[in-house]
């Protein structure tokens, strides 16, 4: 049998890892063994993370419409309520948009449902 020289592809998968690596302090970015380990750690990270800020951003909306809500007297839970009850299909997202950007909309909105 023929010798297979596999210098081409470990070297490549190497390089794949150094590469994720660029940017980690010290040895987490040179030596490959302790960056492999490093960016397998920065990949669980990261995932986790997308999830975290998913999260992070619907607690910024629910507390921004609360706080707008109260100014008419109303809590959030019972808000979103009456706007199931009422049928309007908006989110919390663009809720808390109008009740920064577009204050005169959001009153309206609360008249409505009350």
């Amino acid at each position: 049998m023929t010798r297979i020289k596999r210098g081409n592809v470990a070297r490549q998968r190497r390089k794949k890892i150094l590469k994720l690596a660029k940017g980690f302090r010290g040895s987490h970015s040179k030596l490959f063994r302790t960056a492999k380990q490093q960016v397998l750690k920065s990949l669980k990270y990261s995932y986790v993370g997308r999830k975290n800020k998913k999260r992070n951003y619907r607690r910024l909306w629910i507390s921004r419409i609360n706080a707008s809500t109260r100014l008419y007297n109303i809590n959030y839970s019972k808000f979103i309520s009456l706007l199931k009850k009422n049928n309007i299909g908006l989110n919390r997202k663009i809720i808390s948009q109008l009740a920064i950007v577009d204050l005169y909309f959001f009153s309206y909105l609360v008249k409505i449902i009350q």
